[in-house]
């Protein structure tokens, strides 16, 4: 796939509220005692996007757990010998299996770094819905003219974004259901720098916890993950400084998709620079017993 415009992405921390928290869980909770449940798109938007929120959070002692939403089946490859992978190589003819398949290597070998306790993707395990898909399929995506994320025009008829928003918010809720997490974190209705994946799953996440309002698996608190900074957003603001070291040896270990370029430095394959950030901020979705 090539690429003619230089693609947009926010850069994390870029912008703090007046009034800001310092955490993500409920003020009267310890870590040692929280559970919390970040639900992402792909393998390595864990890392990339909250790796030092749940650094973090797992060296202070809270459970952290991931529900990733595909496997990454589109996504371009950056080592050369392993370029045969991608999904529209003219020698591939598995629809991008193969490459799930090494994604969902690295992604575990990411949560080992990030300390994280559960891991389980949408459509598996607790997080089916009854009678729902059991595999979403990456969605892909284009970059517009603009820079921005677009959706992609020959997306498979199994991916996320053609499925029913309805189900995935169903199987979300299961998994929550079945975890009990005191805290979710998705991410904000951008979607990030605004991959159709990212901004389904804010939607069928904000879906999930409607379904969950007023029951014992309602989380206290919901969150975020700021993509766009908004001076003029009223929402409170949550600021992470987070354990960079791990987010860097977790983004280290999605050679397919991710260039460490440096301490402070990384690239996707487009080779756009991006900081390594230590920052990560959020703006919360929802609170326990909030209408």
């Amino acid at each position: 796939m090539t690429q003619e415009n230089t693609p947009y992405y926010p850069e994390q921390g870029s912008f703090v509220a007046e009034n800001y928290v310092q955490s993500l869980l409920p003020a009267d909770l310890a870590p040692a005692d929280a559970r919390v449940l970040f639900v992402h798109a792909h393998p390595d938007d864990e890392s990339t996007s909250t790796g030092a929120t749940m650094g973090a959070l797992s060296r202070a002692g809270a459970q952290v757990d991931l529900l990733t939403a595909t496997r990454g089946e589109m996504g371009e490859v950056i080592p050369d010998d392993l370029k045969y992978l991608e999904a529209w190589d003219p020698g591939t003819t598995d629809r991008g299996e193969g490459l799930g398949e090494l994604r969902e290597k690295e992604l575990k070998a990411a949560l080992d770094v990030l300390g994280v306790r559960h891991h389980e993707y949408l459509g598996r395990g607790d997080a089916r819905a009854e009678n729902g898909a059991t595999i979403y399929r990456d969605s892909g995506m284009e970059w517009g003219e603009d820079g921005r994320a677009k959706a992609n025009p020959v997306a498979a008829d199994d991916c996320l974004t053609k499925l029913s928003e309805e189900e995935e918010a169903e199987a979300i809720a299961s998994y929550i259901r079945a975890h009990k997490p005191h805290v979710v974190v998705t991410y904000d209705d951008g979607g990030g720098y605004g991959h159709p994946d990212h901004v389904r799953v804010h939607l069928a996440t904000s879906r999930a916890l409607n379904i969950l309002r007023g029951s014992d698996a309602e989380p206290h608190l919901a969150w975020g993950l700021e993509g766009d900074s908004n001076p003029d957003d009223t929402r409170l603001q949550a600021v992470i400084e987070g354990d960079k070291d791990a987010k860097r040896e977790a983004m280290r270990a999605h050679a397919t998709q991710v260039i460490i370029v440096s301490d402070d430095v990384f690239k996707f394959s487009n080779l756009v620079p991006q900081k390594i950030s230590a920052v990560e901020t959020y703006r919360l979705l929802s609170s326990k017993g909030s209408a």
